[in-house]
């Protein structure tokens, strides 16, 4: 029996058992665990409009009547019920019956504004439009924003029922 050959095999051997041993328990390692605490705000972006109703009473066509304490004496206040900054839009959707809004009066055209500053000293008069346009920008939360609304009736007009504008309050982040 040649002892060599086996010393030489064995001697092979045992190197590599000792490495893969080694290497074994080198990749061994003790368990640790860390926490991240996560919160999170659902965002509520949120408007309501007092008192929300304006009764400009009868009006003589080309005329006008507007919430200033000189008119009506009816302002209206926007207030941020959400949970963030907000922008506020406003619009004009129209009557319930025959009047169309428009950028200048005429027949059956009535042309409707909004004013948010000095309103009742040296109002500042914006149209509205069937399109939303800034009403107040940066309104935080809580915020309000208080406006007036001047109507211009039309010139002539096809029906003498009472009209019912819809004004609209948008509010947007």
């Amino acid at each position: 029996m040649n002892l060599n050959k086996y010393t030489h095999h064995l001697l092979t051997f045992l190197p590599a058992t000792i490495l893969i041993g080694l290497i074994s328990v080198a990749s061994v390692y003790a368990a640790s665990t860390g926490t991240v605490t996560a919160t999170v705000t659902a965002q509520n972006i949120s408007v309501s409009v007092s008192d929300g109703s304006v009764a400009y009473g009868t009006v003589a066509l080309s005329s006008s009547s507007d919430t200033t304490s000189s008119g009506v004496n009816d302002s209206q206040t926007a207030t941020n019920d959400g949970n963030i900054t907000e922008t506020f839009n406003i619009k004009d959707a129209g009557t319930t019956a025959a009047w169309t809004i428009a950028g200048t009066v005429g027949a059956d055209n009535y042309k409707h504004e909004f004013c948010t500053t000095t309103c009742d000293s040296t109002p500042s008069w914006t149209a509205l439009t069937a399109n939303y346009q800034t009403l107040a920008a940066s309104v935080s939360t809580s915020g309000t924003q208080v406006f007036d609304l001047k109507l211009n009736t039309p010139t002539s007009s096809s029906s003498y029922t009472q009209q019912s504008l819809t004004v609209t309050v948008q509010a947007t982040q």
